[in-house]
């Protein structure tokens, strides 16, 4: 699981421009060091990021985009490869390279203020860097401002609900939250109460439930909160508009912990790094303020240090979070389990 997909225009634009005012302040001579960065995403959404800390640390900064494989491709080179830090999304991925022994942990002081503990491995492995938080669509007209996710398991919503597969790592992710919380029975109860509950097929993607919403097909859904400022930022009468303003978003708690589920982007220090030292640097330059208003902005994001400002459509249309407590790590350990319950009730089918 991998969203790659590209920068709005605003959001482009506005990382530009930040991005410029930052290098204005420290613009170099000569690159004194480098640092390469192996991405899962398409650098163009990190590389105003990437240039402003370029300047101010005096390192070049070279992108290796790695659509698929990051882990194949990491583990073949070997001693030899030249990544230092290795960028991702979903938990998964960051807990698949740590497993497959190429990553080393770091000790900073710097990115153990800014980031949660539960959003970072408690040995320094990885550190997330943005959330992303899966939420509820719901029809802009119903009357519904709280929900749970257990309850898109009852029966008022039959027929009702729509999700994309529940074999995506996103929803993977849910379901190994909701194993963290409630234990397999009662997650395989649950399972079984939202497949007989969907409107249709779970199919499709996260922007597919607002269509669907907008279609009649069903009233809610669960899909991922970045997505609700591409809809709700689209260029007006485009589709992609029209069922963004069909929408109202509602966070979702457990009912054990109050929290909203997330997940996140994140990256690592590879194990066998050249440039160690300014692989950290990047890192904790990631999770600075100014920062961090950047990364957000890139894609619809969270940010993952508190007291910086959301989007402004994130803020307008979802606003603050309050995250699901529970270690992401622990939440982790319950995805291949999670995916044979899916397979068991056949949820895709």
């Amino acid at each position: 699981m991998t969203a790659r997909l590209r920068a709005p225009a605003r959001a482009t634009l506005a990382l530009g421009a930040t991005a410029l005012a930052l290098l204005a302040t420290a613009l170099p001579a000569h690159a004194a060091g480098e640092v390469t960065v192996y991405t899962t995403r398409e650098p163009g959404l990190i590389q105003p990021l990437l240039a402003a800390f370029s300047a101010q640390n005096d390192v070049k900064v070279n992108t290796v985009f790695v659509k698929d494989g990051l882990l194949e491709r990491v583990k073949a080179e070997g001693a030899r490869s030249p990544a230092d830090l290795l960028m991702t999304v979903d938990i998964g991925n960051l807990v698949d390279l740590v497993d497959g022994g190429v990553t080393q942990p770091v000790k900073s002081a710097a990115l153990e203020s800014a980031i949660p503990s539960n959003l970072r491995a408690a040995d320094g492995q990885w550190y997330g860097l943005s959330m992303r938080a899966r939420v509820a669509y719901a029809d802009k007209d119903l009357p519904i401002a709280s929900l749970r996710y257990e309850d898109f398991a009852d029966p008022r919503y039959k027929g009702k609900v729509c999700i994309r597969s529940g074999q995506h790592p996103y929803n993977v992710g849910l379901v190994s939250a909701m194993l963290a919380h409630d234990g397999e029975a009662k997650t395989e109860q649950w399972l079984r109460g939202v497949k007989a509950n969907l409107g249709r097929k779970a199919t499709g993607g996260d922007r597919d439930v607002a269509r669907d919403i907008l279609g009649g097909i069903c009233d809610v859904g669960l899909a991922n909160s970045y997505y609700v400022g591409q809809l709700k930022g689209a260029k007006e009468g485009t589709d992609a508009r029209k069922w963004g303003d069909a929408i109202k978003v509602v966070k979702p708690t457990f009912a054990k912990g109050g929290g909203t589920h997330v997940n996140i982007s994140g990256a690592a220090v590879a194990k066998n790094a050249p440039h160690r030292d300014n692989a950290v640097k990047l890192l904790e330059f990631l999770v600075s303020p100014s920062a961090q208003v950047l990364y957000a902005e890139a894609n619809y994001e969270y940010p993952v240090r508190k007291g910086v400002a959301l989007d402004p459509i994130i803020a307008r249309s979802i606003g603050e979070l309050k995250v699901d407590p529970l270690p992401i790590a622990e939440i982790a350990k319950y995805r291949k389990q999670a995916s044979a319950l899916v397979d068991k009730v056949a949820f895709d089918q």
